[in-house]
């Protein structure tokens, strides 16, 4: 790979390099109803991935009060850590991300998870030293601001224009615009291809293999 495009690759987690969508979704959805409050369906759980949590469970509870917001954060996490160790990376993402590294590249999380989760999630993944900058929702603005893409590249001195964000959600590919990075969507996490290509990202991946394909020729 030459760095015709990019230096800093910027990855989402959650349905981006982790196969954690389903699980996510089940967890919202078994928090709510823990709660007694309406079962968010499928498409309305796991659009809210990506976000903070609270932001997350604001929209998929809209009916909760906010008082309430600790509880079902509780009974959320619950759920999740019940089969959070039986969660795996998608299929080549540690070998893309050990060619992206060979190559030279910068490599960065931003995501929606907590630190605690994160780290967990990493260590888990045995990946905690892959990444040269980490950005989670519970330390700064969450998406779509762009603060986690600004506090990475002025991190790791990096030009904003030489940047990427690549992430499953529409979450994802706004905060790149806001910040004013390139954007790559997966069309293999909680996003559907069409509303991710509506937002003009430089490409659109089906799989893993595919976004390997396409940095190995434009990135």
């Amino acid at each position: 790979m030459a760095r015709e495009l990019f230096d800093l690759i910027v990855f989402d987690w959650d349905g981006t390099l982790m196969d954690s969508t389903a699980h996510i979704t089940r967890s919202i959805q078994a928090a709510c109803r823990d709660l007694g409050l309406p079962v968010p369906a499928d498409e309305a759980a796991s659009y809210v991935i990506g976000l903070g949590l609270r932001d997350a469970l604001q929209i998929a509870a809209p009916t909760l009060d906010p008082s309430e917001y600790p509880r079902l954060a509780e009974r959320y996490r619950y759920h999740f850590l019940l089969k959070d160790a039986q969660i795996a990376l998608f299929e080549g993402a540690r070998e893309l991300l050990e060619e992206l590294r060979d190559a030279g590249y910068l490599l960065a999380v931003a995501t929606g998870k907590s630190r605690v989760g994160l780290n967990r999630a990493l260590d888990g993944a045995g990946l905690m030293r892959m990444f040269d900058g980490t950005r989670c929702a519970d330390e700064t603005f969450s998406k779509p601001h762009p603060a986690m893409l600004h506090e990475l590249t002025r991190e790791l001195g990096q030009d904003l224009a030489r940047t990427v964000m690549i992430g499953d959600t529409t979450h994802d590919l706004q905060m790149a615009q806001n910040a004013g990075t390139a954007g790559i969507g997966v069309a293999y996490g909680a996003h559907r291809a069409d509303a991710l290509e509506a937002l003009a990202p430089r490409f659109v991946a089906d799989s893993v293999a595919t976004l390997a394909g396409w940095l190995r020729e434009h990135a």
